[in-house]
């Protein structure tokens, strides 16, 4: 039975990032929508996943987000290497039906856009800039996740502020390195365009996962529940008068 729900999370994860990769890249790749369309794409698949498979396995459908549970203390390095497996599998295969529809479009294996990302020539910002702006806005996302979820936060709103956290963020990325925020997000388009974005995948691994871990410990330090728990701690042990 363990064995079994464990499987059940790491394939609603495995689901979850295909379909983000398919539905907010596919909606880059392929619809004229700007930058506030694919932002608003992200988002509401975030925003849409929550409902559906967070009940599940949390819906992480990202390995910054799991490596930044992992470190606040929320998950363990076993489901923590799994979700990150199954996420990048997802990822690629969302990818991979996004590149099988180009090439029956454009009659070639040879495929420059599938909404992967980028910093230097291509989008006329610097590595510097490209790195402190996806630690910044993932380091962003990231703390509204931890607080979305918090036992203080008003119940049944996580995907809502998630799901616009994810948009804000894109807003700003998107024209630095065509927004990551997401290890699995980028791999999974990196694989299939090759060239550059393989080269350049490197940061969007690193820094994104580096603002994963700035908000998990920024969050330890601002966890109301943890203040609350501390003083639940604290309490004599028996707070009523024994009868004489």
């Amino acid at each position: 039975m363990t064995n079994n729900m464990e499987f059940k999370k790491y394939l609603a994860e495995l689901l979850g990032t295909f379909i983000l990769v398919f539905a907010a890249c596919g909606t880059a790749t392929f619809a004229n929508v700007g930058g506030l369309g694919v932002s608003l794409a992200f988002g509401l698949s975030v925003l849409v996943l929550i409902y559906t498979i967070g009940s599940i396995s949390g819906c992480h459908i990202n390995p910054a987000v799991s490596i930044s549970m992992l470190v606040a203390g929320k998950m363990n390095v076993k489901d923590t290497i799994f979700y990150i497996v199954f996420q990048c599998i997802g990822a690629t295969m969302g990818a991979g039906v996004l590149y099988l529809i180009m090439v029956d479009r454009f009659g070639s294996t040879t495929i420059s856009n599938l909404a992967q990302n980028a910093y230097g020539s291509t989008t006329g910002y610097s590595l510097l800039a490209a790195a402190i702006a996806e630690i910044v806005c993932t380091f962003i996302f990231v703390l509204v996740i931890h607080g979305s979820l918090s036992k203080k936060a008003p119940k049944g709103f996580a995907g809502i502020s998630i799901g616009l956290s994810l948009t804000l963020v894109h807003l700003v990325l998107i024209p630095i390195t065509n927004a990551s925020v997401n290890p699995a997000r980028s791999l999974g388009p990196a694989i299939f365009v090759g060239g550059t974005a393989l080269q350049q995948l490197w940061l969007f691994w690193v820094a994104p996962i580096i603002g994963g871990l700035l908000a998990a410990v920024v969050w330890k330090m601002l966890d109301p529940s943890k203040e609350q728990a501390d003083i639940e701690n604290k309490k004599p042990d028996n707070l009523q008068c024994n009868p004489t």
